[in-house]
């Protein structure tokens, strides 16, 4: 049965710089137009971690060095990230089709994505950013009005929030070239975080995790399945113990309970399987999918995976 399929790629699928990106776009693309010749609708979303950190960065020594140039605020910088990660993902997308003789064109949409002003992770901000601080240069920093953290032994980091995302504010255009038949690129890093002030949109110095960004783009799409791809080829308990257990066909119960016993790491599985459990549970019919890149054509077919219904 055909599907309509929201695909949340990880870092693993994209590399950590430019170099590293050209290449794992390509087998990316493979992977992706499998599932497209197969018959379903695709539509991509994917993390930007190397590559936003890599922006900040250069955009920070570029001020500090010639300090008339702005500091680039976190939602530039992930528009940025947007537009070059997309720019070669959808060429080798684009190649792929082409080499299969399948006639599609591939779109990225630079996506803003509102979050609640209010929402309490503002209030306690917990991701890292840039470069590494001395003691005196995190001083300088948090007297500026920034928070910032020891980060395991290795020196001072700005942390900046991640609040949950509201809403998609580009989705009628994404609907209107899924609906053309078009392959999508959307909500890439999380999507570029933004609060509404009347008609005006205003960008907050935030991120977006980019799985729950995903869930919230394949419920606004009526999507039938969200695919989370990850390093492993399926979600395990007691994970590098004796009594491992890899799990395939599970409830969105169950693996809400194995979440609340503390199975899955707070900065890698566990935002994978919470983004997972909301898609699957916004609707009957709906299910999550959390497998390897590889994987992911014998997963939708029911092969492997972790599938939550």
């Amino acid at each position: 049965m055909k599907k309509k399929i929201v695909i949340a790629l990880g870092g693993n699928a994209l590399g950590t710089n430019l170099e590293e990106q050209m290449v794992a776009v390509k087998s990316t693309a493979i992977a992706i137009v499998d599932l497209i010749e197969a018959g379903n609708e695709v539509v991509i979303s994917h993390g930007n971690g190397p590559q936003v950190g890599m922006i900040n960065i250069a955009m920070s020594e570029l001020h500090k060095n010639n300090p008339k140039y702005s500091l680039c605020p976190m939602s530039v910088c992930v528009a940025m990230s947007q537009a070059y990660i997309g720019y070669d993902l959808q060429n080798a997308l684009r190649e792929e089709l082409l080499s299969r003789n399948i006639t599609k064109s591939v779109s990225t949409i630079i996506t803003q994505v509102e979050v609640n002003p209010k929402d309490k992770a503002f209030e306690n901000p917990t991701k890292p950013i840039g470069s590494f601080m001395t003691k005196e240069e995190a001083d300088i920093s948090m007297k500026s009005g920034k928070v910032v953290i020891e980060d395991a032994g290795r020196g001072y980091r700005e942390v900046i929030a991640s609040p949950k995302p509201v809403g998609i504010i580009e989705i009628e255009t994404i609907k209107s070239l899924v609906e053309m038949g078009q392959v999508v690129i959307a909500c890439g890093g999380g999507g570029i975080p933004v609060i509404k002030e009347g008609n005006h949109l205003k960008g907050v110095n935030a991120v977006i995790d980019k799985d729950f960004a995903s869930c919230t783009l394949a419920k606004e799409l009526h999507a039938d399945c969200l695919i989370i791809l990850t390093a492993v080829e399926k979600v395990a308990i007691n994970f590098g113990k004796p009594n491992e257990k890899w799990l395939h066909n599970i409830t969105t119960a169950e693996i809400k309970q194995y979440a609340k016993e503390g199975h899955f790491a707070p900065g890698s599985m566990l935002p994978k399987v919470e983004a997972a459990i909301d898609f699957a549970s916004s609707k009957d019919g709906r299910y999550s999918l959390i497998t390897l890149l590889e994987k992911a054509k014998d997963g939708i077919a029911g092969i492997t995976g972790t599938i939550i219904t």
